[in-house]
């Protein structure tokens, strides 16, 4: 991954702080540079893996993506979004690690994270900031769906940011905050 300027992240604390903070020193997000190649070149990876961060070790919810994709081959929203719940739920169950430790919970969610994105964005997740939204605009999007409160979503900005998927300094400069 590409160096990118700094944001200030400290008010978002948790697992999401400490992979920013790993990158900052070593040059990783999540502990390995090829999880990192992954959640930076599938799109999909970031929205699932800010998805996934709850009630796990952020890394382990920010490989889940990569580990979903190994078991069915994709991370396509629009077939994502009419998997076979029941087949989906079992896809993310298997060990040695789970896509998700509460593999049921998750499973319905990515359905329906993808759904939404299929209906709202035109089966692409960078449609959901690749307007030039406000990071606000985008927090508000992502609420709309299953599994994003206002704690997670404001984490978006950040998670786009250092993958290099969209570059918010600007947003800082405009704030007031640097």
């Amino acid at each position: 991954m590409a160096q990118v300027k700094p944001l200030d992240y400290s008010a978002i604390g948790g697992g999401l702080s400490r992979m920013l903070d790993r990158y900052h020193l070593k040059g990783t997000l999540t502990g390995d540079l090829e999880s990192d190649a992954f959640l930076a070149s599938h799109a999909a990876a970031p929205v699932l893996g800010l998805l996934f961060d709850q009630r796990v070790r952020a890394e382990v919810a920010f490989t889940g993506p990569q580990r979903l994709y190994q078991r069915i081959g994709h991370l396509d929203m629009a077939r994502l979004a009419t998997f076979d719940p029941e087949e989906l739920r079992h896809t993310f169950a298997p060990p040695p690690l789970a896509v998700h430790r509460f593999s049921n919970k998750m499973a319905d969610y990515t359905r329906r994270v993808a759904q939404i994105i299929v209906s709202d964005y035109r089966s692409d997740p960078t449609n959901l900031w690749s307007d030039g939204a406000h990071s606000v605009t985008i927090r508000k999007r992502l609420q709309a769906m299953p599994g994003f409160g206002p704690g997670k979503s404001v984490k978006m900005k950040f998670v786009l940011h250092y993958l290099g998927y969209r570059d918010f300094s600007d947003e800082e400069v405009s704030d007031g905050k640097k």
